[in-house]
């Protein structure tokens, strides 16, 4: 973890929304605090139970939100990449995370005193919009993870995990950056059983492997499996 505290706002290539607002406001930006940190892949950018002091927003890079449990498993509610805010579910209910988010590859974030961030939210329109935008959202992703958990068997499960990886990554072939352990954490299966339904899959015909390029040759069949499951 690198950080630093000369932050070029201006010079960023993903401005977040705080930034925008302030300015257009004619606020000091550097009343902000503002942190810059970059993570290694795989290093933690919260934790679950550790303090919140900042509004966390990601501009580089992309990570994992998870709930760490017991004996170590996990359940990862869903994926981020900028421009996303890392923690928003905490900003203004809980004195503690209730969730940990790491790195998936090498990423950058800011960070913003939360004080600072609560107080615009009161008295700009802007930002409460925008904020509320983006913690509807993670909402919406969460209860829709929920009810796949809840209401689809394994096939099902991991065939939306796949889906939904398409989406994240913007095409049905694309290079993975979780690992198969990962995956089955998305979907609330074990390591093993994960690498079972892949190889399922594979011999069907229905998804690719080589490595960690995967490809979706029948999207048609996978969202059937996933809406059926």
């Amino acid at each position: 973890m690198k950080v630093s505290t000369k932050v070029s706002c201006i010079e960023c290539r993903n401005k977040c929304d705080i930034y925008e607002s302030v300015k257009m406001s004619g606020r000091s930006f550097s009343d902000a605090n503002a942190i810059q940190v970059r993570f290694r892949r795989h290093e933690r950018i919260c934790r679950q139970g550790d303090a919140v002091s900042h509004a966390i927003y990601l501009v580089e890079g992309s990570a994992k939100l998870f709930i760490e449990g017991i004996n170590n498993h996990n359940i990862i509610l869903y994926l981020m990449k900028p421009p996303s805010y890392i923690g928003l579910l905490s900003f203004f209910e809980s004195v503690t995370y209730t969730y940990s988010v790491t790195a998936l590859e090498d990423s950058m974030a800011c960070m913003v005193d939360l004080d600072y961030l609560k107080k615009l939210y009161i008295e700009n329109h802007e930002v409460l919009l925008k904020l509320n935008k983006a913690f509807g959202k993670s909402v919406a992703m969460i209860m829709n993870k929920i009810i796949c958990l809840n209401q689809k068997n394994t096939r099902g499960r991991i065939a939306e995990s796949l889906l939904n990886l398409a989406s994240f990554y913007g095409g049905s072939k694309y290079r993975l950056t979780v690992t198969r352990k990962e995956l089955g954490e998305m979907s609330a299966i074990s390591e093993e059983n994960t690498v079972r339904l892949l190889t399922e899959m594979r011999k069907e015909g229905i998804i690719s492997i080589d490595g960690r390029q995967v490809s979706l040759n029948n999207k048609n069949i996978l969202k059937k499996i996933s809406d059926l499951g």
